[in-house]
């Protein structure tokens, strides 16, 4: 079953976008990935959520850079959480981060860093964990793994 939902307003955004799906791959959780602008095709935004709200989707992610409308119009449709992942298509992303972490009163989307689409699979993930216990084990060994992969002491490359 498709437990998370991760859009993104144009094909270029897939670069980055592809992070979150791959992590939540890794982690056994399915994902459903689109292209689907919030400005170019707002009826098949609010069709496509309302698809994902019926086969049981848990969390939204949404991937905007520029104006960086998709997270907010997504959280304005929807009450499942989203993660906004501001994409750095201009001024270095801020203009992304600052467009989606000030949303008004009620329509909350949570926000990663700029291009921090693999922190929104997992912070993805870790929402659909509250309710499963096989995958918040497979989070907790995902992380131990990352700690194993370090170094301690620098070496030449």
């Amino acid at each position: 079953m498709t437990q998370v939902a991760i859009l993104m307003g144009s094909q270029s955004d897939w670069k980055v976008m592809k992070k979150a799906q791959d992590v939540l791959n890794d982690l056994g959780v399915e994902s459903d990935c689109r292209i689907i602008s919030a400005h170019r095709k707002p009826a098949r935004l609010h069709e496509y959520i309302s698809e994902c709200e019926e086969k049981g989707v848990k969390v939204f992610i949404a991937g905007a850079g520029m104006a960086a409308h998709l997270p907010g119009v997504c959280s304005s449709i929807t009450t499942k959480p989203i993660i906004g992942v501001p994409l750095n298509a201009s001024l270095d992303g801020l203009d992304a981060l600052l467009a989606i972490v000030q949303m008004p009163p009620g329509i909350p989307v949570a926000t990663v860093g700029v291009d921090g689409a693999k922190n929104a699979g997992i912070l993805a993930a870790q929402i659909c964990a509250t309710s499963d216990a096989d995958l918040a084990q497979r989070i907790i060994d995902y992380r131990a793994s990352q700690a194993a992969a370090l170094n301690e002491i620098p070496k030449d490359d």
